[in-house]
């Protein structure tokens, strides 16, 4: 039997596809970059037939890795999760630019639907806010701005990016898994089904839509490899980072510091209700049964250290960060409110733009590059303190993502939260998530326990070390400057 399980994790900034073993080791890995258009100031797009070049490629040399396909027991997907994609049944062509998850046009349509006295509605429905984060009012804006959505008719397919990649793997099976759907602004919550009420509140085409399923089972097949391979396993990153993470009982918690930051705390079998401005969504689904989380995103978290290299050449490569963090004792009074593309969790303020405030004569580069850092854990700490009010506070984080490979972050999150932080030696969880969900779907392990007992190794233990005053004066001038941005 077939014993090694292929992954592909679609990003934001980037495709790959990964090779895992039976017990969790990652055998190899190919990624691609992928291109971010701007269109406008707050626009944000990908191009879909690109993300599907370019993770055919990733797979096909993976599978040439394994020795062929017959020694891939399953596939398992997991991809940047809100990105909408659109495109022609007929063809299997994109029909228009992918919207990206950070893109802000539709603040406009929040705003509006806010003053009608929408969103406490949307929210019981769906556990989610209205923000232009999710995929529900993208979708309304492209079939109003589009004309040729709407001339495709019968034609036209709509779905987030696992949807797009089953669709080109499988050559037409339209399916999404609960946890995709359940950031939509389409699917009750508790139902797990697309609500004919948020479908018309948002003029979303319902036959476009596509079927949802579990996370873990037969979702078809693909012969595009050289043989039948089946994809068993399907997950928004951030709730496959959480099971690759083992976050399998009732109040653990994991945050995953990649593009943005994602914190996620399992919450059982019962639909959660956060009245903090948080976000109640599906973790997984299997056999029809659902598994609830509570959310709290951040927009920009890796994404602040490219904006340093890239637009204002303040380091040459992310591993600068650091040695230039630890070069200065302190931020020297300097704090960085990362609000590039709005603030996310608990805010909720899409029209808030990003600021360094404390600069003097006495700040440097190292100061600026610190503070970036730092707003990493301050705003966990904004993120912690709300799901303490929700009544799930955490007694401990697994971290995991690009970021926390960084061991200055990774101890300044412990100082700033005043808890154990623990890191996996294998960080790449979002992946080893994935791969655990398609080890189930196939037959491999009977379930996520089995799944995680094999495949998760060995962790690395964060404790707290600052001064309890120095981590109050710390928050103290977070606090001040991020209600300078959010105000």
């Amino acid at each position: 039997m077939a014993e090694t399980i292929l992954v592909i994790d679609e990003g934001t900034t980037s495709t790959r596809a990964m090779l895992f073993a039976r017990d969790g080791r990652c055998l190899g890995s190919r990624a691609e970059d992928l291109t971010q258009h701007y269109p406008q100031p707050g626009w944000v797009e990908h191009d879909a037939a690109e993300i599907w070049a370019k993770t055919a490629r990733c797979a096909q040399a993976m599978v040439d890795q394994a020795g062929g396909a017959d020694r891939i027991a399953a596939i398992g997907i997991t991809n940047q999760r809100e990105t909408i994609v659109f495109w022609d049944k007929t063809t299997g062509e994109p029909l228009a630019p992918a919207i990206v998850w950070q893109d802000r046009r539709t603040a406009d349509l929040c705003r509006i639907l806010k003053d009608r006295g929408e969103e406490p509605g949307v929210q019981a429905r769906t556990g989610l806010l209205l923000d232009p984060y999710f995929s529900g009012t993208k979708i309304a804006w492209g079939m109003a701005n589009w004309p040729q959505l709407r001339e495709a008719g019968e034609r036209l397919a709509i779905g987030t990016i696992e949807s797009w990649l089953v669709w080109k793997l499988t050559g037409g099976l339209h399916v999404t898994d609960a946890t995709n759907a359940s950031r939509t602004l389409l699917m009750g919550l508790g139902s797990g089904g697309w609500s004919d009420g948020l479908i018309d509140l948002f003029d979303a085409p319902r036959d476009a839509l596509a079927t949802i399923v579990d996370c873990a089972g037969s979702f078809g097949e693909t012969t595009l490899f050289g043989g039948r391979i089946p994809v068993c396993g399907l997950a928004g990153d951030q709730q496959a980072a959480t099971i690759g993470q083992a976050c399998l009982t009732q109040g653990e918690t994991k945050a995953t510091y990649g593009t943005g930051a994602f914190v996620l705390s399992n919450a059982g079998s019962a639909p959660p209700t956060s009245k903090h401005r948080l976000l109640s969504t599906v973790l997984w689904q299997l056999n029809g049964r659902r598994t609830y989380a509570i959310e709290g995103s951040v927009f920009v978290a890796g994404s602040v250290v490219q904006w340093l290299r890239d637009s204002l050449g303040l380091i040459a490569q992310a591993g600068e960060t650091e040695a230039l963090a630890r070069s200065v004792p302190d931020n020297g009074g300097v704090y960085f409110v990362p609000a590039l593309t709005g603030l996310g969790a608990p805010w909720w303020e899409p029209q808030a733009r990003g600021a360094i405030s404390g600069l003097s004569l006495a700040s440097t580069r190292a100061h600026v590059v610190r503070a970036a850092l730092e707003a990493q854990a301050h705003q966990s700490h904004d993120l912690k303190t709300a799901f303490a009010a929700d009544g799930c506070d955490w007694a401990r984080l697994r971290v995991d993502g690009g970021m926390v490979a960084n061991d200055w972050i990774a101890q300044d999150l412990a100082d700033m939260l005043a808890l154990p932080v623990e890191r996996p030696a294998f960080t790449e969880t979002t992946a080893l998530g994935a791969a655990m969900l398609a080890g189930v779907g196939c037959g491999m392990f009977a379930d996520l326990c089995q799944a995680a007992t094999a495949m998760r190794g060995e962790v690395r233990m964060f404790e707290p070390q600052l001064d309890g005053n120095a981590r109050e004066a710390r928050l103290a001038g977070w606090q001040a400057a991020v209600k300078a941005v959010a105000g």
